[in-house]
């Protein structure tokens, strides 16, 4: 047999290899537009996201648990070294929530904040100016209900500014008027507690003295609090 007539068998195995890993992404991709559609999501960045998403795996138990944990940063470079030559050690501390696109924050807000102060503070990290750009289509069926709750149960007098520039920014989204009507009345009842909390921080005296809501509304305001009035009676409006 002549040297040109010798099958390589690597090159056949790997292009076997890449035939199927490519056809596996097309199955996994596919699947997950149909979920998508399914789904109903409201626009095509939180499509195009589930789609780039799907390779994704959920957690398992064993990964939820609490401590630290050492694993190779790059397992490309560990050749001819050890695995304590190259580990490092992970903190089980999260990172600050760094969303792309509306899917990466609906993802993370369900996958990795559970709990309100967690989703509160990380509506406070991101601030009104990213999540307008972020929702600047749709906020997303359901989510601004929880978005006003976590913000409702857990403003405090020196974030006020800060959360009257988030409401701003999810009163200037794409159909905010429909989601808004779409609240559960819980939801609503947490949206005029925050409201309420809003207007008792704008004057502290008032409510230290026990003054009415009308009473309060006629106490004079000056500086930055005044701008701060001003926006928080453009979104009772």
């Amino acid at each position: 047999m002549e040297r040109n007539d010798i099958i390589n068998f690597k090159a056949l195995e790997k292009e076997l290899q890449a035939a199927l890993t490519a056809d596996e992404k097309y199955k996994r991709e596919n699947a997950a537009k149909l979920r998508a559609v399914e789904q109903r999501v409201a626009s095509y960045e939180e499509f195009r996201g589930i789609v780039l998403a799907s390779h994704l795996k959920p957690l398992e138990r064993k990964d939820k648990m609490g401590g630290k944990r050492t694993v190779p940063w790059n397992c490309h470079t560990i050749q001819g070294r050890t695995f304590q030559d190259v580990a490092t050690e992970i903190s089980p501390e999260k990172a600050p929530l760094q969303p792309e696109t509306s899917a990466d924050f609906y993802r993370d807000w369900r996958r990795h904040l559970p709990s309100g102060p967690e989703r509160y503070q990380a509506l406070l990290q991101l601030g009104g100016p990213r999540l307008g750009c972020l929702f600047q289509t749709d906020v997303g069926f359901g989510l601004l209900g929880e978005l006003l709750v976590a913000l409702a149960d857990h403003v405090g007098p020196a974030d006020r500014a800060a959360v009257l520039g988030i409401l701003c920014s999810l009163a200037s989204t794409g159909r905010f008027t429909l989601n808004l009507s779409l609240l559960s009345r819980a939801e609503r009842e947490s949206c005029k507690g925050l409201f309420q909390k809003l207007q008792a921080m704008g004057n502290p005296r008032s409510v230290k003295e026990g003054l009415s809501w009308e009473e309060q509304g006629l106490e004079e305001q000056s500086g930055g609090l005044q701008e701060e009035e001003r926006l928080l009676q453009e979104l009772l409006e």
